[in-house]
């Protein structure tokens, strides 16, 4: 860019103010991330404006929680972006991360049953979005847990898990008993009564005996996603010096 267009991005330090936002156009400098929005109980013209003025900042915004009829109104002013109704993520991107290799360390994401598809494909495309390499392993809850263990190898190959599930939340104990990575465990508010929309497996998610388990909030799968991430990310840096290491 020329000195003019410099300035003009340098002038929106630290933050830029849209009355209703005040949004963060420099997470990507500090966190080496793209700038995500969270749409629920935002209108579809609130989300739509902060989408702008990001894409006007970023090569890659990412929006979650979207309804159908949000990313409608958001597609007619910005035509790009793409909507997944599955996860409720919608994105915009000029650019596209490097795809990962098929010896990249990747997040496993297992759900315990198909009920669990929104939240667990919300921390899927999450972590794919950000450009880290992830598998699948859907409907695989204790109820039947023998379709869990014929995915014992593709587990043991993981570097992180993402335990998805709802009722009692018995997956994600069942899963950090099997696996040597760290376990990411979501409850998901999918259950009947007693369920209590999410808090009866996030208790029990949360007294794990399993160790290496850590748990974020209920139906939060884009924070697990991101958690898996930054863990992939850490994973690849540090493979990335000690190459560099040896070949000087």
């Amino acid at each position: 860019m020329d000195v003019d267009q410099a300035l003009d991005r340098l002038r929106a330090l630290p933050y830029d103010d849209i009355g209703y936002a005040r949004l963060d156009v420099h997470r990507s400098l500090r966190q080496g991330l793209p700038e995500v929005v969270f749409c629920q109980n935002k209108t579809a013209e609130q989300a739509t404006g902060i989408l702008e003025r990001l894409w006007e900042h970023h090569d890659r915004v990412l929006a979650t929680r979207v309804t159908a009829e949000m990313a409608a109104a958001i597609q007619s002013r910005l035509p790009q972006a793409e909507y997944d109704p599955t996860s409720r993520l919608l994105n915009l991107a000029r650019t596209q991360p490097s795809p990962p290799d098929g010896d990249a360390p990747y997040a496993m994401v297992v759900s315990g049953g198909t009920s669990d598809l929104p939240v667990a494909e919300e921390a899927a495309q999450t972590a794919e979005f950000t450009g880290s390499r992830v598998e699948r392993a859907y409907d695989v809850g204790v109820a039947g847990v023998h379709r869990l263990l014929d995915e014992r190898e593709r587990l043991s190959g993981a570097d992180v898990v993402i335990s998805v599930a709802g009722m009692e939340g018995a997956l994600t104990s069942v899963v950090g008993g099997l696996v040597a990575c760290p376990v990411i465990g979501v409850p998901t508010s999918v259950g009947y009564g007693a369920h209590f929309d999410g808090l009866a497996p996030l208790l029990a998610m949360l007294n794990s005996c399993a160790p290496g388990v850590a748990v974020v909030n209920i139906d939060n799968g884009f924070g697990a996603g991101l958690y898996a991430h930054l863990i992939l990310r850490r994973i690849r840096d540090r493979g990335a010096r000690e190459s560099g290491d040896q070949e000087r």
